[in-house]
């Protein structure tokens, strides 16, 4: 028995046990609600995000997010949109709602061609955006693929 917890302890203090799992960035998005609220400067209603607590305690810090790769504007490269869901059921064509895509700001171009619907992973620091119209409301800074 004392070898046994020996053992334990000594994982532990390895860093075996201490493993600390990522949040899953799609779940915290989906706790985002939105209002509809007047924008004054288009005379339209809009989508306005309320950020939960524990994604705005995210902001500013290095998160990653798996997704379907979404094209939107082919000349700009150094951008990559992600969503939760295939090209058919995302924010843009399907059903889904604006809490689940997010931009990416690439520091530097991919080396390879990403196809539609393709899954990657990006890494960049959270912003959160809840003012600009012509933004997404989930934006990675200074983002790079990872896989």
């Amino acid at each position: 028995m004392k070898r046994l917890t020996l053992l334990i302890l000594l994982a532990f203090s390895l860093g075996l046990g201490a493993t600390v799992k990522s949040p899953d960035l799609w779940a915290l998005l989906s706790k985002t609600r939105f209002v509809e609220k007047l924008n004054r400067e288009f005379g339209m209603y809009f989508l306005y995000p309320i950020f939960s607590d524990e994604l705005k305690e995210l902001e500013g810090k290095s998160v990653q997010v798996t997704g379907f790769y979404i094209p939107l504007d082919v000349s700009t490269s150094d951008c990559a949109v992600l969503s939760k869901f295939p090209n058919a059921e995302c924010f843009f064509c399907g059903g889904a709602g604006p809490e689940s895509i997010v931009v990416a700001y690439l520091k530097k171009k991919p080396t390879k061609r990403i196809k539609v619907d393709e899954i990657i992973t990006i890494k960049g620091k959270l912003k959160l955006n809840d003012t600009d119209i012509d933004e997404l409301n989930f934006i990675l800074m200074d983002a790079e693929i990872i896989d």
